[in-house]
């Protein structure tokens, strides 16, 4: 009993969390309902009954919402998930959050536009494959110099990727001349399938904030749609060597994701980082590691961070190992200040 006691109380302090620092200001709902759910004095111990991946709030909330919970507030939402509690932890058993937001390539692309040549791209964790576009998309970035726009050599693109910056100089010039895309997932999604599509648009949060994000996801979706990427399905780590390998030789790879890693267990993070760190060598050519991840996955990298950084919602990308800039989790930020002495 003391177990299942401490798991709710981990569950708890999680969901109380993610109310309070990564769905406040963003989505009053989710912040609304993490919130309740941490308080609550059943549903946590409930959660903890079932396997770790579907305790998540991301997965519980869209779920339930593709069971067609009301978006509504907790009170009222908490009584239909009680009546439909066995449906939504069936969908959430047979489903998995594969956020797949277009918008970071913003964040992305300040690190991809100064890469000499040809680049070839590795996505791990790449759900849809989204973010293998980025020399597709159009970019407006809100920098202290005024916006600033990129668009594709062959005119406007459908789908315009927004992003502030605290610099001039992080703003991109151009957009990487990509040869090769690939990307690795253990349940890849057919960008041509309507209901995936649908699922991907239902794990977008609630709110003013998100609501643009819906029509951007299903744009990038059609942009894809029209060259599907390949995707390979296993795991990152047994498959990130391999597949990097047949990247051609002329190109620069760059092996990249995005809110990934979290899902590992630390001997997993650090067995990824150790194949990152010899990729280069090991499959004979250069090789780009691109990170955007909470702090608390690769300790080594937060190690890293200038004294007093003040990292709040936001991930930090890494390039090779080291820390560049601080960046919104779905791409609309991307600030270099504490990185500039």
């Amino acid at each position: 009993m003391a177990a299942h006691d401490d798991d709710a109380a981990r569950i708890a302090r999680i969901y109380d969390d993610f109310g309070r620092s990564w769905a406040h200001g963003t989505s009053p709902l989710y912040e609304e309902w993490s919130i309740g759910i941490g308080a609550d004095p059943s549903l946590p111990g409930r959660l903890a009954t079932l396997p770790r991946r579907q305790q998540q709030p991301n997965l519980l909330f869209a779920a339930a919402r593709w069971a067609g919970a009301p978006l509504a507030p907790f009170t009222q939402w908490r009584e239909w998930l009680d009546a439909h509690w066995d449906e939504v932890i069936q969908i959430g058993s047979s489903r998995a959050t594969q956020t797949n937001e277009a918008n970071r390539c913003a964040t992305f692309l300040p690190q991809l536009s100064r890469i000499d040549g040809p680049v070839a791209l590795l996505e791990v964790g790449t759900a849809a494959g989204l973010c293998l576009y980025p020399d597709r998309y159009g970019y407006a970035y809100d920098a202290p110099g005024g916006v600033r726009r990129i668009e594709p050599e062959d005119g406007p693109s459908p789908v315009r990727l927004e992003c502030r910056v605290d610099d001039d100089s992080s703003v991109p010039e151009r957009l990487p001349h990509v040869v090769w895309r690939r990307g690795i997932d253990l349940s890849p999604i057919d960008v041509r399938d309507p209901e995936a599509i649908d699922w991907l648009a239902t794990l977008i949060w609630p709110g003013p904030d998100h609501d643009a994000r819906v029509a951007r996801l299903r744009a990038a979706a059609a942009v894809a749609a029209s060259d599907p990427p390949e995707i390979i399905r296993g795991d990152l780590i047994e498959t990130v060597t391999d597949a990097a390998a047949t990247a051609p030789a002329g190109a620069t790879l760059v092996v990249f994701h995005s809110a990934v890693l979290l899902y590992l267990d630390a001997d997993g993070r650090e067995a990824f980082a150790t194949i990152m760190r010899g990729l280069g060598d090991a499959i004979g050519r250069k090789v780009v590691w691109l990170s955007n991840e909470s702090t608390g996955v690769f300790p080594r990298i937060d190690a890293l961070l200038p004294p007093g950084s003040d990292v709040g919602p936001r991930f930090v990308q890494s390039r090779d190992g080291a820390p560049v800039a601080l960046v919104g989790p779905h791409g609309a930020v991307y600030d270099t200040t504490p990185f500039r002495t």
